[in-house]
């Protein structure tokens, strides 16, 4: 069965839409993620609306929605309270005025109450901008340079971390102490002289190298579950490990939560692995599909900024927009239940695409954890960054996504993205999904 071609012929409307954009846009988008070489071949998709679950391209065709705008939609599309709140803000209040508003600190309280790692927290735009200001806290509280980071991550594209995201394996070194490798060229000379690359999951690594250098490091920068290599989960004790090697040392513990905050339960990854970092940085579930960013840690070394030791400034943060959503998403995720309802849901999708997949004889992991997931076409457990270069077959998850996507079930193209699910997301969401996936499993089984 041929897949890439069905697809097509009904998104007509959408090739049309890439060839007058590419005139006019480098590349045709506006994110990297959504380019051809990203894996929207021979174009992306192009988005009428979205309304809870569901989404309709420009061509009519509608999807069960799992790509989630990468994230941030945890509570569907168009979520009646943080529209409401938006809208009346802006109605009644403004935008931006380059002055505090009142609601600025209750939505601070919230995040502390939410997150028990988190004493005080500063608001940004995005999560690049939240890691960037995250690193320079680290280094000016603990008066070291280096950063440890994980290879397969991504920490947003400030020249400090962007790098070691997606190296060829003949560029990265050996595998027990990777290289640098710029995510490209424009970077400037020397700044990965301050990086100290390692692989995930591996804590006899990590505590030989804290134990070497742990004098010069300032932070240890890692996502709580590798979300940008697909989905790969920690193993038993790493984060605990990690958390004692750092607290021994004095070296900052930052979390990445961009993708798990407000995800996998009101205080993120770390209530959920029951570990406390030293700094966390939030966005995409937080703004209920609005852009909004948070940096949130230790008083003693929030205290720099309250000092104005070191500078957090943006003319756009804590705009009124973001602030609203932000207050109304969390309400809503607040509600008695939620996470309750949201995992149960996730479970049953989780582990039917793992049955229907195996069923049909395909050599397959499903791995997640609550609405955050990835499927694995690979025969053994993938647990890092090369396992995933060396063992998963990235041929079939194209054959798979295309088959999904002709199925109308939407989600992104590449593995080392996920599969997100939100609280629009309902039973006959799941029924309609698992039947798509097991006439594709079964189609994908001939092929090959």
């Amino acid at each position: 069965m041929n897949f890439i071609h069905k697809p097509l012929t009904r998104t007509t409307n959408s090739a049309a839409l890439f060839d007058a954009a590419r005139q006019v846009i480098p590349g045709g988008v506006n994110s990297t993620a959504r380019a051809q070489w990203s894996g929207w071949m021979p174009y992306p998709l192009f988005v009428d609306n979205g309304n809870g679950s569901r989404l309709q391209d420009v061509d009519g065709n509608q999807y069960v929605d799992y790509l989630l705008g990468l994230g941030p939609m945890i509570l569907g599309h168009r979520p009646s309270g943080v529209t409401r709140a938006v809208v009346d803000f802006i109605e009644r209040r403004g935008t931006i005025f380059a002055l505090p508003t009142a609601e600025e600190a209750v939505l601070a309280e919230k995040i502390i109450a939410a997150v028990p790692s988190v004493d005080q927290v500063r608001l940004c735009n995005t999560g690049t901008e939240a890691v960037l200001y995250a690193t320079r806290l680290a280094r000016a509280f603990t008066r070291r340079r280096k950063v440890i980071r994980f290879e397969g991550m991504y920490h947003g594209f400030s020249d400090g971390v962007y790098w070691s995201k997606h190296p060829a394996l003949a560029k990265a070194g050996p595998d027990d102490r990777p290289n640098p490798v710029a995510q490209g060229p424009g970077m400037p000379e020397g700044v990965e002289e301050n990086l100290i690359i390692l692989p995930w999951n591996d804590a006899d690594i990590l505590a030989d190298v804290i134990g070497r250098e742990g004098d010069e490091i300032a932070a240890v920068l890692t996502e709580p579950v590798m979300c940008n290599t697909g989905c790969i989960l920690p193993k038993p004790g790493f984060l605990e490990t990690m958390r004692t090697l750092t607290q021994e040392r004095g070296i900052v513990l930052i979390f990445d939560e961009v993708i798990t905050g407000f995800r996998l339960g009101l205080g993120g990854a770390q209530e959920r692995f029951g570990i406390r970092p030293d700094l966390t940085v939030f966005a995409k579930g937080l703004g209920g599909g609005f852009p909004v960013a948070a940096l949130g840690g230790h008083a003693d070394i929030m205290k720099l900024v309250a000092d104005g030791t070191v500078s957090m400034a943006g003319t756009y943060t804590a705009n009124g927009i973001a602030v609203a959503a932000a207050n109304a998403a969390l309400d809503e995720l607040a509600r008695p239940g939620t996470y309750d309802r949201l995992d149960r849901i996730s479970d049953i999708l989780r582990e039917g695409l793992e049955a229907e997949l195996r069923a049909a004889g395909l050599p397959v992991n499903v791995v997640g954890i609550g609405p955050l997931m990835q499927v694995w076409f690979a025969e053994r457990p993938i647990e890092n960054y090369r396992d995933a270069e060396r063992h998963a077959d990235q041929g079939l998850f194209r054959l798979w996504w295309e088959g999904m996507l002709e199925r109308g079930v939407l989600f992104h193209p590449g593995a080392y993205e996920n599969l997100f699910v939100s609280t629009a997301h309902t039973a006959e969401d799941i029924v309609l999904t698992l039947r798509a996936a097991r006439d594709t499993a079964v189609a994908l089984a001939r092929t090959i």
